[in-house]
């Protein structure tokens, strides 16, 4: 009787541990985006802040810390990157945290495009070198189209009201990651509307849905975000 008991718990515990994100709960993801450039130079620095959450608040997904140094080619249109990001990431369940730690290293393109005046494109392609705690080097491919609609202005100008959309695809490159184990090709992707207005030339704040979809499972997320140009 004793054993099976001891058996019981065991796999009570287990199945708690290795639960999945519940899918029907809605998440938020609470961010802070930045770039400035230097004055008279081609050189500059930008990066976002994440703060993630399965539920709403409460029970952390990932905390996400990210800057990079930036440089635009003159006459080029083009914004490359290299940067650094920290991210802990939490599992899902409320006291059941157990974070996993992830240092990141990424290089990126990012360029604009505008199609019937009013619809501004931009294009970012990124390249990730990854170092996730008790799994081998990893490196991961991402491109992202973002897609802005003003509809009282043309631009995205002090007191614009738009309507913002994005999808971004992630690629594994390395599959095995140590220990046996694999990840498949494809990571995942995000599928993103919202509505955004811009207090200043310089800021803007946005609050939209993203679903977010991965090998193993489909979730819902709000987004509030800020952007700040200085």
């Amino acid at each position: 009787m004793k054993k099976f008991i001891f058996l019981l718990v065991l796999l009570l515990s287990f199945s708690t541990y290795a639960q999945g994100p519940d899918e029907d709960q809605l998440g938020a993801w609470y961010m802070y985006f930045w770039n400035t450039e230097f004055k008279e130079s081609n050189w500059g620095l930008q990066g976002d802040y994440q703060y993630r959450d399965w539920r709403g608040l409460g029970d952390r997904e990932q905390l996400l810390l990210r800057t990079g140094v930036t440089y635009t080619p003159k006459d080029s249109g083009v914004k490359l990157t290299l940067g650094y990001a920290n991210i802990t990431t939490g599992r899902f369940g409320t006291g059941i945290d157990a974070p996993v730690s992830e240092n990141r290293i990424y290089q990126e393109a990012l360029f604009n495009q505008s199609l019937f005046t009013r619809l501004l494109l931009t294009h970012r392609i990124r390249y990730e070198q990854r170092w996730v705690e008790n799994q081998d080097f990893r490196t991961r491919y991402r491109y992202n189209l973002f897609v802005n609609i003003p509809w009282n202005k043309k631009t995205l100008s002090k007191g614009a009201i738009y309507t913002a959309f994005y999808n971004e695809i992630f690629i594994n490159g390395e599959r095995k990651i140590g220990d046996g184990r694999s990840v498949q090709f494809f990571d995942r992707n995000r599928t993103y509307i919202g509505m955004g207005y811009s207090f200043s030339n310089n800021l803007r704040a946005q609050i939209g849905f993203m679903e977010q979809t991965t090998v193993n499972w489909q979730k819902g997320q709000l987004q509030f975000s800020l952007h700040h140009s200085f």
